[in-house]
């Protein structure tokens, strides 16, 4: 997963806005092919990876499990906002321990969530990510 080289100092735009903010509204394919969103509690990666828990009770964690395909919009004060598209991945191994500890350091009340029934940790792998910032006019694009 590499962005162009052009891309970097947007990448590392897109890292700081998203690492600043603790809340994405998060959509996901229901099981006849309708959108459903929810607003979740976030982490970022430098890699631009997103992760957050839910709980497999929910509905957007058999929608995940079907189809991975995820989208994503944070932040909206000031009018600047990132949307995110990409693929939600139900890590485990090596790959849970690192998210979790990406996440964990964003929300060190997860750890006590990890005791819950059926808590689950998705990571998405970015796909498309648009910086937009109506104050000024910017609006850039980065494709994975």
């Amino acid at each position: 997963m590499t962005a162009e080289p052009a891309a970097a100092p947007l990448r590392d735009l897109a890292y700081a806005f998203i690492r600043a903010r603790e809340l994405a509204v998060i959509s996901s394919i229901g099981p006849s092919g309708e959108p459903q969103s929810a607003l979740v509690g976030i982490a970022v990666s430098p890699q631009l990876e997103i992760i957050f828990d839910t709980v497999q009770s929910s509905r957007k964690y058999p929608n995940l499990k079907a189809d991975p395909r995820i989208a994503a919009v944070i932040g909206w004060e000031g009018e600047q906002t990132v949307q995110y598209e990409g693929l939600a991945l139900d890590p485990t191994g090596d790959e849970l321990a690192r998210a979790k500890e990406i996440y964990f350091a964003a929300w060190p009340s997860g750890v006590e969530r990890q005791q819950w029934p059926g808590i689950a940790y998705f990571l998405i792998q970015p796909r498309w990510l648009r910086y937009s910032d109506f104050d000024t006019g910017r609006i850039e694009e980065i494709r994975f």
